[in-house]
């Protein structure tokens, strides 16, 4: 074990002794996480249990982002993405479109497709259905990693249809896993401010909890860095940590950077990287029952993602290749990253590079085929 650090804020090191032996968090423990100025302290810390966990590897797989539309029924005011239906900007791609942009001009074998998209009004289950049954008949080796918890509970609306069966249907026709987003701030007083047109954070829960029960995987996420406060993003990992121990169903944490620009919320200042690396490194430590923290290049930036390697994370998500939502709110970021500048970057930061399909099963491959271990 490294040499610890003279840590400059004395309240963690209370905390440095729970962490060192394994025990859980409080709340309160969290807060002084979130507010304390000695983030090297709370990274030193977060690290340890990153390397306890994984020792020197960082995951990243290669997968291509699907948004078959952008017509959504919500006006959330922290979503540039969304649009009305008579937005002569919007687009809804035919199943056709949708099969051929995930084979589109991309050489390297794709392991996953994540699929998220608008809430469209006149899109039933039955296409959504058509749409993966398709997509496995042309690319049966790729996992379908498809439909927010919020995407989920719309089908279920429209459709006057269970959640229960929705998650069945949507199964047997080829979803695979749920991507998690959507959650934002599961806070009420903060959702009715920057997204009052979406479920709750109760019903968020509740449906990620039944798509565990019925057998499915998910990732689970946080947004991070617009009207906030700290006790609100304590309260969320401590929600997502005790429906882990119920379901055991969730796979990674992904905290999401707020982008502010052409949202209704742009007044707001983006995040800064101490934000953006306090939030790995407290979720490292907050959530002792998620195997896995996500830093995702598109939102942090490649170069917060990497430092995040040595912070807390053991992910640095994928290729994503033409990723829609963050960008229309101002991301900078490129729309996709090749394999190799993946490598290069875990391994310029001192992580052996672990290529791994949708639920961590290591993957060998050559430039066109792969093969995934089980």
């Amino acid at each position: 074990m490294p040499l610890p650090p003279q840590f400059e804020d004395s309240r963690l090191l209370p905390i440095r002794d729970q962490v060192l032996n394994g025990q859980r968090l409080s709340f309160e423990e969290g807060l002084t996480l979130y507010k304390t100025p000695d983030l090297l302290g709370v990274g030193w810390l977060a690290n340890q249990v990153r390397e306890r966990l994984h020792g020197d590897s960082t995951f990243f797989n290669v997968n291509r982002h699907i948004n078959p539309t952008d017509v959504c029924v919500a006006s959330c005011r922290l979503c540039a993405f969304g649009k009305q239906k008579r937005d002569p900007k919007s687009y809804t791609m035919t199943l056709e479109q949708v099969w051929e942009t995930a084979g589109r001009g991309w050489s390297e074998a794709i392991t996953e497709f994540h699929i998220v998209g608008g809430l469209h009004p006149e899109l039933t289950i039955e296409w959504y259905e058509q749409m993966l049954r398709g997509l496995k008949q042309r690319f049966p080796q790729v996992h379908l990693k498809a439909f927010t918890m919020v995407e989920i509970s719309y089908f279920a609306q429209r459709q006057k249809l269970p959640v229960r069966t929705v998650l069945e249907r949507l199964h047997a026709a080829g979803m695979d896993s749920l991507p998690g987003g959507g959650a934002e701030i599961f806070n009420e007083r903060v959702r009715r401010i920057i997204c009052d047109h979406k479920i709750d954070g109760s019903e968020w829960l509740n449906i990620a909890r039944a798509a565990h029960q019925a057998g499915l995987k998910s990732n689970c996420t946080m947004l991070y860095g617009h009207i906030e406060t700290a006790e609100d993003r304590v309260d969320h990992l401590v929600k997502l940590r005790a429906l882990q121990d119920e379901t055991g169903g969730f796979v990674t944490y992904i905290p999401l950077a707020f982008h502010p620009d052409n949202t209704a919320l742009e007044h707001l200042p983006k995040t800064t990287g101490f934000n953006d690396i306090r939030n790995i490194a407290v979720a490292r430590l907050m959530l002792d029952n998620i195997p896995h923290i996500k830093a995702y290049w598109v939102m942090m930036t490649p170069k917060i993602a990497q430092i995040a390697q040595r912070f807390g994370a053991d992910d640095i998500d994928g290729t994503v290749v033409e990723e829609k939502i963050y960008h229309d709110a101002g991301a900078t970021t490129s729309q996709v990253m090749r394999r190799h500048e993946l490598l290069r970057l875990i391994e310029e930061a001192g992580r052996k590079p672990i290529e791994r399909d949708t639920l961590y099963r290591p993957v060998e491959r050559t430039e066109t085929t792969f093969t995934v271990l089980v």
